[in-house]
């Protein structure tokens, strides 16, 4: 039977159809389309002058994908072209998922923040606080309180950045290294001073384990990774993810351009080592898995109607817990729950968002939360520090270039 509306309307609704079947980073429209592209083109000069090896950048907003592009090279050397999907360690970009999957327990009533932390890991109870200490001698004192799970989310527990006994950060079960920052003595008591600390995020992740009765890593699959549709991001990567992995770079000795290098954090070689799950900072992902986890954080805790955290638990994490640790009272930034924030939290009432927010990783990766313009960014390199005077520019580049290409 002959289509009564013609068939240019029947072409028109089979084009209609396969577009409704491209994924949501393909169906954006022409002008956002272009001005994608013009965001990757802002980046090529750096990639010309080889302070860039390449890159992958996201703009978002909590409902869709508004851009995805790539620029440069994944292995330059090899003339090797970034992808879309190319995989990157993430680092410290780790520390506000862990954060997360805590506060769904806190959610859930199973953890209190303001708990101490021996609660959970005996093996912090009796902990100290080494008040003077040189090469000869170490004093101790009881603190003015254990820490707390508050502290060991916000950097504010007096752990050290490692333990002794850790030499990679992927080389100890998660129990046994928790079991070391449990034996070391904190470093300032408590809630006086802010130090940015890996052990303080992997013991969270420990009490994530512990409290769940799941390894640490399974929960995060289960409870975070999955209903988000992060299916590339993992502790270990598969043989078929590392040939997506891009190549890790830092300035040459002259500082005119890029060397190889491996990433030293991690046990080497990468595709064959055992790697323990790092809370803090082990984590491999790709650019449209890291947003899918900022689009919900954007949403107030909803992804594509999904509720994976209440808006209370959203408000803590963005909204700064260090008071003015950090600001020395100029302003209101600092670090929240596993993110540096912008702004305090005013009560428990107001938007789930409560400003600006966002980590930066190791290797220069870094998502953005926009809370003025409703945008997520997205800026995945592997780079240990860029060469030359322009090495700066480059994020706060794409960062611009992404504000004016989609900001209302």
């Amino acid at each position: 039977m002959l289509n009564p509306l013609g068939p240019t309307a029947a072409i028109l609704a089979l084009l209609l159809t396969a577009w409704h079947a491209l994924p949501a980073a393909s169906r954006a429209s022409e002008p956002a389309a272009e001005s994608g592209k013009r965001i990757a083109q802002s980046l090529q000069p750096f990639v010309d002058s080889h302070t860039l090896a390449g890159a992958v950048t996201l703009v978002a907003t909590k409902d869709r994908v508004l851009s995805l592009e790539a620029v440069g090279y994944a292995d330059v050397a090899a003339s090797r072209p970034m992808q879309t999907n190319g995989l990157f360690w993430i680092a410290s970009m780790s520390k506000p998922m862990t954060a997360a999957v805590v506060m769904m327990l806190v959610d859930e009533g199973k953890i209190n923040l303001d708990d101490p932390v021996e609660k959970y890991l005996p093996e912090f109870h009796g902990q100290m606080v080494a008040v003077e200490h040189d090469e000869e001698h170490v004093l101790l004192k009881k603190p003015v309180h254990p820490l707390t799970v508050r502290n060991a989310l916000s950097h504010t527990s007096g752990l050290p950045f490692m333990s002794r006994v850790e030499h990679q950060i992927d080389a100890l079960p998660l129990r046994f290294a928790a079991m070391s920052y449990g034996l070391t003595p904190l470093r300032f008591q408590p809630d006086s001073k802010y130090d940015y600390s890996n052990a303080g995020i992997n013991t969270a992740g420990c009490i994530v384990e512990v409290v769940s009765g799941m390894p640490y890593e399974k929960f995060m699959q289960k409870r975070l990774f999955e209903p988000l549709g992060m299916k590339d991001t993992t502790f270990s990567p598969s043989a078929e993810q590392y040939r997506r992995l891009a190549k890790s770079y830092k300035p040459n000795a002259a500082q005119n351009g890029l060397e190889e290098i491996p990433i030293g954090q991690l046990t080497q070689p990468l595709a064959t080592s055992n790697h323990y799950p790092c809370p803090a900072g082990g984590l491999f992902s790709t650019a449209e898995d890291v947003a899918a986890f900022c689009r919900m954080l954007l949403g107030g805790g909803v992804y594509e109607g999904k509720r994976l955290l209440s808006a209370a638990a959203v408000r803590q994490m963005t909204g700064t817990q260090t008071g003015d640790l950090l600001n020395q009272g100029k302003g209101e930034h600092g670090y929240g729950l596993g993110l540096s924030t912008s702004r305090k939290g005013h009560g428990d009432t107001g938007p789930a968002l409560v400003g600006d927010c966002g980590h930066g990783g190791a290797y220069a990766t870094n998502m953005g939360i926009d809370a003025k313009h409703g945008l997520v960014t997205v800026f995945m390199v592997q780079h240990a520090g860029f060469p030359g005077p322009d090495g700066g520019k480059i994020l706060p580049t794409f960062n611009k270039a992404a504000v004016e290409a989609f900001a209302k």
